[in-house]
C-alpha cells in the first residue's frame, strides 16, 4: 500500500477532530497527540492551526467548484438533481465542521470570508441552473420573482442545515445522514413541480430519510 505522506495525515485527522469535537476545541498538541507525532513535526508541517484549517477550506472549496459547475446547455433530470443534492450534502458532511459553527470560523478565520461568499453565490447559482432546466422542460412552474427566491431558500438550506440537524445529537457529532438534507430540499423544490412529476419526486425523497 502506498505511504500516506505525514502532511496528508495531519489535514486527515484534523479534519476527523474538527468534525468530532469542534474546531474551536481542537489545539496542535491534540492533533500531534492524536497522530503520535512531536509538536515540532507538526509544526514543520503547518505553522499554526489555521494553517491547516485554510488548507482543508481549499480541499472542500476545490470539491465544491467542481460540483457546482452545473453546465447550462444540457437538460437536467429529476433523477440528475436529487443525485446533485446527494453530493452537495455528502461533500458538506465531510467538511461539517465549517458549518456547525460557520459564523464563529469565519470570523477567526476572515481571509476565508470573501471565498465562503462565492461559493454561496455559485451554489444559488447552481440551483437557478438546475431549476431554470426544469421549467424549460416544463417540468416546474414558477415565476422570475419566485425562482430567484426559491433558489436564495436552497441555498440558506444548504447552509444551514448540517448546524440544524446537529441539535438533535449534540452528544455526538459523527452521526451524520446527510440524507435528511436531501429530503427537506426535495421538499422545498416539489410544490413547483407540475403534479404530473410531483409523486415520482415524492417517492424519490424517501430513499433520504
Amino acid at each position: 500500500m502506498k505511504k500516506v505522506k505525514t502532511r496528508d495525515r495531519i489535514l486527515d485527522t484534523s479534519l476527523a477532530l474538527f468534525n468530532s469535537i469542534g474546531e474551536p476545541n481542537v489545539t496542535t498538541l491534540l492533533i500531534s497527540d492524536e497522530l503520535e507525532i512531536s509538536p515540532g513535526n507538526l509544526y514543520y508541517h503547518f505553522k499554526s492551526k489555521g494553517d491547516i484549517v485554510e488548507e482543508l477550506f481549499s480541499r472542500y472549496e476545490a470539491e465544491m467548484n467542481d460540483l457546482l459547475a452545473v453546465p447550462g446547455d444540457v437538460e437536467i433530470s429529476l433523477d440528475q438533481q436529487a443525485f446533485f443534492l446527494h453530493l452537495l450534502f455528502e461533500t458538506v458532511a465531510r467538511y461539517r465542521f465549517l458549518y456547525q459553527d460557520l459564523v464563529n470560523v469565519l470570523s477567526r478565520y476572515d481571509q476565508l470570508q470573501s471565498r465562503f461568499r462565492r461559493l454561496l453565490g455559485k451554489k444559488t447559482g447552481a440551483f437557478r441552473t438546475i431549476c431554470e432546466s426544469l421549467r424549460q422542460q416544463q417540468l416546474m412552474g414558477i415565476d422570475d420573482p419566485g425562482l430567484g427566491a426559491l433558489c436564495e431558500q436552497l441555498t440558506l438550506t444548504s447552509c444551514y442545515w448540517t448546524s440544524f440537524d446537529s441539535l438533535s445529537h449534540l452528544n455526538d457529532r459523527d452521526s451524520v445522514d446527510p440524507g435528511r438534507g436531501v429530503y427537506q430540499m426535495m421538499h422545498l423544490v416539489m410544490p413547483y413541480l407540475h403534479p404530473a412529476v410531483q409523486d415520482e419526486v415524492r417517492l424519490m425523497s424517501h430513499q433520504y430519510r
